[in-house]
């Protein structure tokens, strides 16, 4: 049974006036046309904090007692729910701490503390927000400090669940909502709403292919861990599903798909490009999956929930990268080249194609060695100009190494 009730969701929603901002839901002319659909953005990544986190954050925190705020909070974050920690801290006048995975964006780190404006220590450990969660765990054990979930609490999750109170006041006969998922808070709390107050309403929930935690979860039946996790998008990369979301997830979600890391990226250049929106990882996952939901939505009014908008920019070399190897415009090889004199240029003039272009090359020439490996990568103007550049090098007798993406190596070289 779910202990969430509709009318927590309302009464926390009166609670955030003042904090939370009500965010636009966007109708999305070229996504519309492009699936054959109405597709609206409820626009997340315009909160103070450029994210939903912060309604479970305050909601959490200011439902604390005198006692409770005089010990203080503690958190562990991928970057998001740290900053709406941060925030509702200041706000609030509560001193705390965030644990975040030393891989966070240098830009997330200090958007926590820039929130936080000195009531917030942040504490960079392990590699994965599990490993931060476990370290932020202890020290709320060993300091009685209470910790904010940022999944796993009903209060975080009713705080979410205003989401789904915002969206069908706009669109109260709303026939399909995606949404992301991480640990399940956002799915838990919107989940509640929606199908409480509009039952024909579907969820389609949607999680990045490195780390489908729920999915794995559902499909086992049981809250279960994934053994290794791809951090790429680090706002819903997470281990393992929280106990309490997955009990109302499995009752609530419609469907589940899981998105390659490449898709994401390619959406959120899509995104930046066509629509000026800059989306994280996580924020772009939801339109990413309409591409998987394309047959089901067609026709339908449906909403897709960017749930956040931080993302470095530091990191747009890599989403580009990731991009094109998705698409199949990118390839690296392994090329023994013979060590003399007008090799590269038959490789050049003979073995790529005319719309072919070199985007890296690593060669050290070795004079005593009669060949010599070069490290090459190879951008297509189509997908399907692979396999005529595999023949034309086949042919000149060239001998290569297609790097496949689950090649220990290829994680070297990009």
């Amino acid at each position: 049974m779910n202990p969430l009730k509709t009318k927590d969701i309302l009464a926390v929603k009166e609670r955030l006036d003042g904090v939370v901002k009500k965010t636009p839901l966007e109708y999305s002319e070229r996504l519309s046309k492009k699936y054959k659909a109405k597709i609206y953005l409820k626009r997340e990544d315009l909160q103070p904090v450029r994210s939903y986190k912060i309604r479970g954050a305050y909601n959490l925190i200011s439902s604390l007692d005198k006692d409770e705020q005089k010990r203080g909070v503690v958190c562990a974050s991928a970057g998001n729910h740290g900053q709406g920690v941060a925030m509702s801290c200041r706000k609030l006048k509560i001193k705390g701490v965030v644990f975040m995975p030393e891989t966070t964006p240098r830009q997330k780190v200090d958007k926590v503390q820039s929130f936080g404006d000195g009531y917030i220590k942040i504490v960079l450990t392990g590699k994965t927000y599990d490993e931060s969660s476990k370290a932020a765990l202890e020290y709320a054990d060993k300091k009685k400090a209470v910790y904010v979930h940022p999944f796993d609490d009903y209060r975080t999750m009713a705080g979410q669940g205003t989401i789904g109170v915002e969206v069908l006041e706009e669109l109260p006969d709303v026939e399909h909502v995606i949404l992301p998922v991480g640990g399940g808070g956002l799915a838990g709390g919107m989940g509640t709403y929606i199908k409480g107050v509009h039952a024909e309403t579907k969820l389609l929930a949607v999680e990045p292919e490195g780390a489908a935690g729920m999915m794995y979860s559902l499909g086992k039946g049981k809250v279960s861990e994934l053994e290794k996790i791809d951090p790429f998008v680090d706002g819903a990369a997470v281990r393992k599903v929280g106990a309490k979301t997955f009990k109302i997830a499995r009752t609530v979600l419609d469907d589940i798909v899981a998105v390659p890391e490449g898709q994401v990226c390619q959406t959120m250049i899509y995104l930046y490009q066509k629509d000026g929106i800059i989306a994280e990882p996580a924020g772009a996952l939801a339109i990413a999956a309409l591409e998987q939901y394309k047959d089901l939505i067609k026709g339908k009014e449906v909403v897709c929930v960017l749930s956040g908008g931080n993302n470095d920019i530091s990191r747009y070399p890599e989403i580009v990268e990731k991009s094109l190897v998705y698409q199949g415009l990118k390839h690296y090889f392994i090329i023994e080249f013979f060590q003399k004199p007008g090799e590269l240029m038959t490789f050049v003039t003979k073995a790529l194609g005319p719309h072919d272009d070199i985007a890296r090359f690593e060669y050290i020439k070795k004079t005593n060695k009669e060949k010599g490996p070069a490290l090459v990568g190879i951008e297509l103007s189509k997908k399907n100009d692979l396999k005529p550049l595999l023949t034309r090098i086949t042919k000149l007798g060239i001998k290569y190494k297609l790097i496949a993406q689950d090649d220990e190596l290829y994680g070297v070289v990009v």
